[in-house]
């Protein structure tokens, strides 16, 4: 049996830290947490979550009515109820707007895997879902093909939504994601990104299967590890891609000794006897072009997001 009291404490303590971190400006965000089987607290709407008191918060039954609280209930319930009627285990759901991970879900590109060893185990493969109206039931359907997946998501042109067992948990996962993206956008303006390589990827996922932690890609043969491969399928209709950040392509189980460490084909830059020099020159023309342009959107994301 929860203590009412003690989880409208924490909810209003999750939502100061998720605005004093600048995940929430105004009245942005929403928090959840299902204390039975059909009473779920939730935030109000309208209000800051730095400033929030417990009587300020709402309950609301399995369907999103509202039954207990003098706050009108978030517009966003129909997602935090869905989630919970999907994933029985889940007590917790927070949505906010991490600036570094809503940035990647604004451009479309997809989050970088096998970069940093913390990441891949709490997290794995991350999904942009595709952009849906806020507040209705099509808002928390978009969510649906992604949830029994992954623990975090991240919502095109809006931001994240990330569940778990407890609040603290749904919260760090928002918290992780978000230094994770920036820490991809300074290495990725310093130039040079270096990915595990095909061994690193593998034992880094034995031990994530070892230690209890699931990940969809220890169920495919042929999954390209660092590739996002889990959720692809869904970038036709999304519009994700790599676009900044290019993966290693090699899959599991490759031969150490074959495995490529980009998807790009190299260039032959010798000038030897290469019959299509001129159609090389060009290509190489257009690929520096392509960085400057890269290389430009991410200083301006970055100076943006600095202040």
């Amino acid at each position: 049996m929860f203590n009412i009291h003690q989880i409208k404490e924490e909810i209003c303590d999750i939502g100061r830290r998720i605005y004093n971190r600048g995940f929430a400006a105004a009245n942005d965000g929403n928090i959840s947490f299902r204390i039975d089987e059909n009473r779920v607290i939730c935030t109000p709407t309208g209000i800051s979550k730095g400033f929030m008191k417990p009587e300020d918060l709402c309950i609301v039954d399995m369907n999103g009515n509202q039954i207990a609280g003098t706050k009108k209930r978030t517009s966003e319930i129909l997602l935090h109820v869905t989630i919970m009627k999907a994933r029985p285990e889940v007590k917790s759901v927070v949505h906010c707007h991490p600036p570094h991970a809503t940035a990647f879900g604004i451009a479309r590109e997809a989050i970088p895997q096998c970069l940093m060893p913390e990441v891949d185990i709490n997290m794995g493969d991350v999904p942009i879902a595709q952009y849906a109206l806020p507040g209705g039931q099509g808002f928390a359907d978009v969510i649906m093909p992604y949830i029994m997946k992954s623990d975090i998501i991240v919502q095109a042109n809006h931001g994240t939504v990330s569940v778990g067992p407890t609040i603290e948990r749904a919260y760090w996962l928002a918290e992780m994601l978000d230094a994770y993206c920036r820490i991809c956008l300074i290495a990725r303006d310093l130039g040079k990104v270096e990915y595990f390589t095909r061994d690193e990827a593998e034992e880094l996922l034995d031990l994530k299967q070892k230690w209890g932690f699931k990940d969809p890609r220890a169920d495919l043969e042929n999954c390209e590890l660092c590739a996002n491969d889990i959720f692809r399928d869904s970038w036709k209709e999304t519009g994700v891609g790599h676009r900044a950040f290019q993966p290693p392509t090699f899959k599991r189980n490759d031969d150490a000794t074959t495995q490529q460490k980009t998807s790009i084909t190299p260039k032959c830059t010798c000038g030897g006897n290469n019959n299509d020099s001129t159609k090389n020159t060009n290509t190489n023309q257009i690929d520096d072009e392509r960085e400057l342009i890269i290389k430009t959107i991410t200083d301006r994301v970055i100076k943006a997001l600095a202040g």
